[in-house]
């Protein structure tokens, strides 16, 4: 397998693995604009040639859109190898590369978003486990912080204190979400239309700065959904799918 960095020369022409829309699409040109935005800030978007979700996306933990205290590390925003291009080591690869340039760039380890079981849109705890990551953190909505430490003496990197109680204090559907997922761009606008139809009280935060996203009262800030205050779910979701949650 080949692998292609993004780079400010090359993200107008690439495809960006996650969203297979055509490269005029509102998906598309979002999360390439939240890219373009975050080259500069030392985000590393690196992915296969072939066309397809086999990529993975970090950049210094200090400049990561999430609440974080975890200073000297790298933070990976998705490790991402599905389809046809599952099971051939291409995980591997990524996360290989991402601890060679990590090393090499002074960094003290690396940090990813996980849970005990598998979630939807977040990385497999199997897989964290089985390549020596642990969990140094946990809030309580069973979202974790797992870290891969390159010297025994590093110190953990922790979830900020606004993250740890994920809640709001709104009533009715409030969804936390960036542009940093294409999906949200096509999505969100039609959900928000399906909430508004069917009298299903709904208000979407686009988080549009690191430093909002990092005062969020969520650990996950691509997307996460609130009803009445608790926290339900990060999985994006289409119209369907969304009333089906609040037909039960």
């Amino acid at each position: 397998m080949e692998y292609v960095r993004i780079t400010a020369d090359n993200l107008g022409k690439e495809h960006i693995c996650c969203a297979i829309s055509g490269e005029n699409d509102v998906q598309v040109a979002s999360k390439k604009a939240w890219l373009a935005d975050r080259l500069d800030e030392g985000l590393v978007f690196l992915k296969s040639t072939e066309r397809g979700k086999c990529f993975i996306e970090y950049l210094p933990a200090q400049a990561a859109w999430n609440p974080l205290d975890a200073d000297g590390y790298t933070y990976i925003d998705c490790l991402w190898v599905s389809g046809s291009l599952k099971g051939h080591g291409y995980s591997n690869d990524l996360l290989g590369e991402c601890i060679r340039d990590s090393k090499e760039k002074g960094r003290i380890g690396l940090c990813i978003l996980s849970s005990a079981k598998k979630k939807p849109f977040l990385a497999d705890p199997k897989y964290l486990a089985h390549k020596g990551f642990s969990v140094c953190d946990e809030a309580d909505n069973g979202i974790q912080l797992w870290y891969l430490p390159f010297d025994a003496d590093a110190p953990k990197p922790r979830l900020k204190e606004c993250a740890r109680h994920p809640h709001t204090d709104e009533p009715g559907c409030v969804l936390y979400y960036t542009h940093q997922c294409p999906f949200n761009a096509k999505y969100v606008p039609l959900v928000e239309a399906a909430a508004k139809a069917h009298g299903v009280p709904f208000r979407a935060i686009r988080l549009t700065s690191r430093e909002e996203a990092q005062a969020a009262p969520t650990p996950i800030t691509t997307y996460a959904l609130f009803y009445d205050g608790a926290y339900l779910t990060n999985e994006q979701m289409n119209e369907a799918r969304f009333l089906k949650l609040f037909s039960r």
